[in-house]
């Protein structure tokens, strides 16, 4: 999305996410609404030193139906660091085996759990557009190591369609039909304006629809706001991508990387809207998870518990 991992600086990152083939049992959480998707960016495991759990989004009953987890970057195979990162440090190190517990607990109780390539750190993309025989079975691998339900290629960097539609194809060849592979595109992208990506969302769509399970689309950072439901009705007016494959995405806290947060009681406003004129809307995205408001880092979960509660209605 929108943060960088400071580690690598300019260096270009990017990797994969993963999958299981089902995620299990019954879950701790009620539903949103049918077909309704309450998504949560977790990119911060630590803050101040203290490490950030993502089971009070479970243990609080929230409603929440997917994390991601962020930000997996690819590494130049011929460089100081480890191939593939999760933030600044490998996927394997001893300060994340808490959080890869907890994630398998979220699953466990039917939440899914993908994993974010990409985002603001560039590279990730441009290796996998270029050099796909190397840096392609990075991505398979570690998927497949942690398990995950699916993966969110969020490209922030210049790519080919074709080199896109390419890992698309392999993810799917790989990992079968019920591995969940979104993109998240800035909103105008899915509404015939600019975006970050270099390919044409709409073209892809076209392409590749039936692989895409949705759409995270940024609505903040002047790309779109859900301070009203003008931005997603652009998306509508266009009438290539489906509402319900466009879940919309927003900031959880001014501090998240940029501009355009809507406060929570306009964004529940904004989200009881959109449902009453697209009842099949896929859902609402927040980035990210650490220092959700109302509830803060106190109480992040409670952002996708308010959430829930606007989306059904």
């Amino acid at each position: 999305m929108k943060r960088r991992s400071v580690l690598l600086g300019a260096l270009a990152l990017t990797a994969g996410s993963a999958a299981t083939a089902n995620a299990a049992a019954t879950s701790a959480a009620p539903r949103a609404a049918a077909g309704k998707r309450v998504v949560v960016y977790y990119q911060t495991q630590y803050t101040n030193g203290t490490y950030v759990s993502p089971l009070g989004l479970t243990a609080h009953r929230t409603g929440v139906t997917d994390v991601i987890v962020a930000a997996v970057h690819l590494n130049d195979v011929n460089g100081p660091y480890k191939p593939v990162h999760l933030n600044d440090d490998p996927p394997n190190a001893a300060k994340f085996d808490q959080m890869w517990r907890d994630l398998k607990t979220l699953q466990s109780q039917g939440v899914h759990v993908l994993g974010m390539v990409g985002g603001a750190a560039p590279g990730s993309f441009t290796r996998l557009d270029t050099e796909f025989d190397t840096y392609y079975p990075l991505l398979r691998d570690f998927i497949r190591q942690y398990g995950l339900d699916g993966v969110d290629l969020d490209v922030e960097e210049r790519m080919s369609l074709a080199g896109i539609e390419r890992v698309i194809d392999a993810l799917r060849r790989d990992f079968g039909p019920g591995f969940l592979i979104t993109l998240a595109p800035v909103g105008s992208a899915l509404s015939g304006g600019g975006n970050l990506s270099g390919f044409d969302y709409e073209r892809l769509y076209r392409d590749r629809g039936r692989d895409i399970a949705w759409f995270n689309a940024q609505f903040y950072n002047g790309w779109g706001s859900m301070a009203s439901t003008s931005s997603y009705d652009a998306v509508m007016r266009r009438g290539i991508v489906p509402a319900s494959k466009v879940v919309a995405g927003t900031l959880t806290d001014p501090s998240n990387g940029g501009s355009g947060y809507v406060d929570t009681p306009r964004l529940k406003s904004t989200v009881r809207r959109l449902v009453a004129k697209y009842p099949q809307m896929g859902g609402v995205m927040g980035w990210e998870y650490f220092n959700s408001r109302p509830g803060g880092t106190a109480a992040p979960w409670r952002w996708a518990a308010e959430v829930s509660s606007a989306l059904r209605g």
